[in-house]
């Protein structure tokens, strides 16, 4: 496989150095306020599923299979976790999609001193809305089978691990293309063939994608984790992904 974990980590630190420097603030306040608003409904929301279910399992199972839940208890937090982490960012990013793309946009002119072609806002809102529900249905559709996979194997004494980290690939195969997306839809390069380039440098984009899915995971940093994934996926872009054939 080609590629680099620590070309992602280093992405990633770039992009958190870059949204802070002054040029680029203004384009973040409002993709963080929205971060922040679903945060609260999304944190809360999962925070009762979890107890739900678990709730749920011990009600369900015999009373001298107690001590198997309690050990499942971490493997089951773990996937709610993960869960978490994968809904913020596929509901952010399909609200706050406009404000990302304008933030791509502004980074790869920092970068390169040529702006992608200019768009306007009329124009711009609809089509990053429509390439926002594409990917989503390419997410979701994917995400069943991944889940049903998942599912099955979590009955399987043994192979339920199989099941999770097959999951936690998944998720952060989804990041790596959420984030890349908005720098390659600047220069409306097909979704399609996005992810054909991304996966000719599987340990980057992989490993891009797992450290954005492993800071979603954690409550209040997951506000800041989404503008610095966007800027460390376009200097992933600029460098590496746009002269990929």
């Amino acid at each position: 496989m080609q590629g680099s974990p620590g070309v992602a980590i280093d992405y990633f630190l770039a992009g958190a150095r870059l949204i802070v420097k002054p040029g680029f603030r203004r384009f973040i306040l409002i993709p963080l306020l929205i971060n922040l608003v679903i945060f609260v409904g999304v944190t809360i929301a999962l925070f009762h599923a979890f107890g739900d279910f678990f709730a749920q399992v011990l009600e369900w199972s015999p009373s001298w299979l107690d001590w198997f839940a309690w050990i499942l208890w971490p493997l089951v937090a773990f996937v709610f976790l993960v869960i978490y982490g994968y809904s913020f960012n596929i509901i952010t990013n399909f609200i706050a999609a406009p404000f990302f793309g304008l933030l791509a946009e502004k980074i790869e002119t920092h970068l390169t001193g040529v702006a992608p072609p200019d768009e306007p806002w009329g124009q711009l809102i609809p089509r990053t809305l429509q390439r926002e529900a594409v990917k989503l249905w390419y997410f979701v559709s994917r995400g069943l089978l991944v889940l049903i996979i998942f599912v099955v194997l979590f009955f399987i004494p043994g192979a339920n691990l199989l099941g999770l980290l097959i999951g936690v690939i998944w998720s952060c195969w989804c990041m790596a293309v959420q984030y890349s997306d908005y720098p390659a839809d600047n220069h409306q390069l097909s979704f399609r063939e996005l992810r054909r380039r991304l996966n000719k440098q599987q340990l980057t984009s992989y490993s891009y994608g797992g450290i954005i899915l492993l800071g979603s995971m954690v409550p209040v940093l997951n506000i800041f984790v989404t503008p610095i994934a966007v800027a460390g996926a376009t200097l992933y872009w600029v460098k590496e992904v746009k002269h990929l054939s």
